[in-house]
């Protein structure tokens, strides 16, 4: 997680949550999917929600990245929310990440609102799954 989003420290002048999740606790929880190849290259967090399953976390090593991980993630995580009987999935992003707001965008996902949390400015986010 720390080379994933290192960048983004000066950017939004300081750590990005997913750099303060105590992941241990993820990982027993059944909550982390990671792509290995030849090592850990990309990591996925999925949370169930009593209406949506909540994609919290997807990032990707800097140095895999531009390689398609991140998309199979985001795809493994719409086809685990449909098998969990969800018809939509839903994600946020710091309004600053304008990149993922980028990618998500183009992969179906909608704007739903902006606002504060756990004192970072963030966009939510949704995508419907037929």
């Amino acid at each position: 997680m720390h080379a994933a989003y290192s960048s983004y420290v000066a950017r939004i002048g300081k750590e990005p949550g997913p750099m303060q999740y105590d992941y241990a606790s993820l990982i027993d929880q059944g909550r982390v999917y990671v792509i290995d190849d030849g090592g850990v290259v990309g990591v996925l967090v999925l949370i169930p929600e009593p209406d949506a399953m909540l994609l919290d976390n997807v990032a990707v090593r800097p140095e895999a990245q531009g390689k398609g991980y991140g998309r199979r993630l985001l795809a493994f995580a719409e086809d685990k929310a449909r098998r969990h009987g969800f018809s939509r999935i839903r994600l946020y992003t710091n309004v600053l990440m304008v990149e993922n707001l980028s990618l998500y965008s183009s992969l179906g996902y909608i704007k739903t609102h902006r606002g504060e949390q756990n004192g970072y400015s963030r966009v939510f986010m949704e995508k419907s799954l037929p």
